[in-house]
């Protein structure tokens, strides 16, 4: 064997050696590192920190809507709990717990003792966390499969019984639409105030807004027998609005009119439409029961106007409404100091702004609890200036007692309107009395079958 292959096999070898040498040592580092995570508890802080993340999130989906706390808010939790973890593993590498309080782990002398939980405990508190989050997220779900056989089983129809669809607004000016909307709703509460006929809500008759669907079909969702449907043309001081009552059976006209009359006269002509409807309905419908029309809630024309305008926005249901919902109740107001109803709206809507923003929240709700106020004190007889006040009490001031008695009278008031007895079971069901919350959610969906927030209700 000459020099030159004794050269190359000895440089071949010492390259070998230094590969293994590098390749154990690096086994070993890697080995370290685990050891060392191991000897850190930083895989301990890792479960426990994801089952307690999953228990959080859980009690965030599942009890924050208890409380009508925002959906902003859950997903904030969800945000926090995951941008969390990471931080908690960086902490329980650098840091260690000791009985003297937290010190960096370079600090710690090796022979200080460190207490830590046996790997029995550790494990029974893992599983305990992890059932009860199990348990907040199973439920929800047993409830919904006890109940969903109820919820949606069929609607009989009634013969005394109607909805009134939304009227169109003929002449498509959108800025006219909060005119047809409002004297659809108010219609529908002059015809709730009949006895014995069941009146469909506006959550449920509204869903029908600008759809073309047979009456059989409406009908057979709204369970009832008879619609009230028409149009409405709003040109300068003149309106025209034409009523028809249909058969929901098979869409034949019962009868049909038509009022033509000027705007200022707008409280004669919702009196007329209300007395010829109850009248033709008793014909129609009710056979001789007969009951009074509610009065109108105020004697001027423009703040009724800027009533029906703050109502129409307040209904959109967002944070930029409410607050243009408010400018139009103002306006109600000036027009007619002693305008109860614009009260009470707008106790409605100052509430949900301080909900909604965190922007003058005090201020907010302040305002909305003097709103609810002045407007009992003006009207002691109406059950929205009651829902208004007792939803203050109740969920801003935490005034548990006397927000449920407002509400109760609230729904005593207005036994007729769906609202009432959901507010009622939302309020009851945080008090523990269950039985009371189903019976009224029942009523509510008996009244407002297509209610989202109703159907909730029920199967909290």
């Amino acid at each position: 064997m000459t020099t030159n292959e004794n050269y190359v096999r000895k440089f071949a070898n010492t390259e070998l050696e230094r590969e293994n040498r590098y390749l154990a040592r690096k086994k070993m580092n890697t080995s370290n590192f685990f050891a060392e995570l191991k000897r850190r508890h930083v895989y301990r802080v890792a479960i426990a920190y994801t089952v307690v993340a999953w228990l959080l999130i859980q009690v965030a989906t599942q009890v924050f809507p208890f409380f009508e706390i925002p959906n902003w808010v859950v997903r904030l939790v969800v945000l926090v709990v995951v941008l969390g973890f990471p931080i908690a593993l960086i902490i329980a590498w650098a840091f260690e717990m000791t009985p003297q309080g937290m010190k960096r782990a370079e600090d710690i002398a090796p022979n200080e003792y460190i207490p830590h939980w046996s790997a029995r405990r550790f494990a029974a508190l893992i599983v305990t966390i992890a059932m009860l989050a199990t348990g907040l997220m199973m439920f929800p779900l047993v409830r919904k499969s006890t109940s969903r056989a109820q919820i949606t089983a069929p609607l009989t129809h009634s013969q005394k019984s109607i909805a009134v669809l939304p009227l169109l607004n003929e002449n498509g000016d959108p800025d006219d639409e909060y005119f047809s909307d409002g004297l659809s709703e108010e219609l529908i509460a002059a015809l709730a105030q009949l006895k014995g006929l069941k009146v469909i809500g506006r959550s449920s008759s509204f869903l029908f807004k600008d759809k073309k669907e047979d009456s059989k079909t409406i009908g057979e969702k709204l369970g009832v027998g008879t619609l009230l449907e028409g149009t409405v043309r709003k040109q300068g001081d003149h309106v025209r609005i034409v009523a028809e009552l249909v058969n929901a059976t098979d869409g034949s006209e019962l009868w049909s009119r038509t009022f033509d009359r000027e705007v200022k006269d707008i409280f004669a002509v919702q009196a007329e439409i209300a007395e010829a409807v109850a009248t033709s309905l008793e014909l129609t419908v009710l056979g001789a029961e007969k009951r009074s029309m509610k009065s109108a809630a105020t004697k001027s024309v423009e703040a009724h106007n800027a009533y029906l305008q703050g109502h129409f926005y307040f209904e959109r249901r967002n944070l930029e409404d409410y607050r243009k919902a408010v400018g139009f109740f103002d306006q109600a107001i000036r027009f007619d100091p002693d305008y109860a109803l614009a009260y009470a709206e707008r106790s409605g809507a100052l509430t949900w702004i301080g909900d909604l923003s965190s922007e003058k929240q005090k201020k907010a709700w302040a305002a909305a609890g003097s709103d609810a106020e002045r407007a009992i004190a003006i009207d002691p007889g109406l059950a929205e200036a009651h829902a208004a006040l007792g939803w203050v009490r109740f969920f801003v001031e935490w005034k548990f007692a006397e927000g449920l008695a407002e509400l109760r009278r609230a729904q005593q008031l207005s036994p007729w309107n769906p609202t009432a007895s959901d507010l009622m079971a939302r309020v009851v069901v945080y008090l523990g009395q269950f039985q009371e919350a189903e019976k009224l959610a029942r009523q509510a969906i008996e009244l407002d079958p297509l209610d989202y927030q109703a159907r909730t209700s029920l199967v909290r």
